[in-house]
């Protein structure tokens, strides 16, 4: 199996588990952050779709979704569409509401799209091109793939955690 085939296997994995965590709640339970450090499942859904789109559009020198399918319009948060959400504060997560749950899945699924269409096309002989100067050592294609899923991974176990403190299963 390829390393792009393996990552989208991964992908769908996490996938599944936010769809499930989030059919399990409804509206009210998806938006609320149980304790001040844990992030509601809405902003941890929002955030991976977020995430996925801004870091494949980067890497496919595009637009993100975000803006140019208006996905920051049906969302309408009280954030600036250039919030740096990874550094959010929970007064700034407690932001992310939505008043339906399919306008998540949706975004969800535009950004996973999004990611599998990239992933089915990227060549693995580009894996160690170099994507980002800004760190120390320096960011190569094959780590910012490693590193966007590996967050998705991450944000969809603690969205089975958050969704096991709000409604206890």
């Amino acid at each position: 199996m390829k390393a792009t085939q393996l990552s989208i296997e991964t992908l769908k994995r996490a996938q599944e588990r936010f769809e499930e965590t989030l059919e399990q709640m409804n509206v009210q339970e998806a938006n609320t952050m149980p304790a001040p450090l844990i992030k509601s499942v809405t902003w941890l859904i929002w955030h991976t779709a977020r995430e996925l789109d801004y870091q494949i559009s980067d890497l496919k020198s595009s637009d993100p979704l975000w803006i140019s399918e208006g996905w920051n319009k049906k969302f309408s948060l009280k954030l600036p569409d250039d919030t740096p959400d990874w550094r959010h504060t929970p007064e700034e997560a407690k932001k992310v509401i939505i008043e339906d749950k399919q306008l998540l899945f949706d975004y969800l699924n535009a950004s996973i799209t999004l990611t599998i269409d990239y992933l089915s096309q990227v060549k693995e002989t580009t894996f160690q091109d170099i994507v980002d100067t800004n760190w120390t050592p320096a960011v190569t294609r094959q780590d910012r793939i490693v590193s966007i899923i590996d967050d998705a991974l991450m944000h969809s176990g603690q969205g089975i955690y958050t969704r096991r403190l709000v409604i206890g299963k």
